[in-house]
């Protein structure tokens, strides 16, 4: 009898690299239009004003998916742990 084996996933990291496609996709679409990506996205995670972020390639919807806390969190993390 074969034997299987169960993967297991950690939903912490699953969410982490959702969240990681999900700002790199924004920011290839804001680039694609001419934005610079990185003044747009901080510019809507300070203001919640979603008219930072292009709705070109759905940009606009995909970045309002997902809280902003969750996005600023995920960004202090991704920087405190690469320093």
């Amino acid at each position: 009898m074969a034997q299987s084996s169960t993967m297991l996933f950690n939903s912490e990291e699953l969410k982490r690299e959702n969240m990681k496609q999900l700002l790199k996709s924004v920011s290839e679409s804001l680039n694609e239009r001419g934005y610079n990506s990185v003044n747009q996205i901080a510019g809507y995670l300070m203001s919640n004003d979603p008219a930072y972020i292009s709705s070109y390639k759905n940009a606009r919807t995909d970045i309002q998916q997902v809280e902003r806390y969750e996005i600023i969190e995920e960004l202090v993390r991704y920087y405190l742990e690469s320093k």
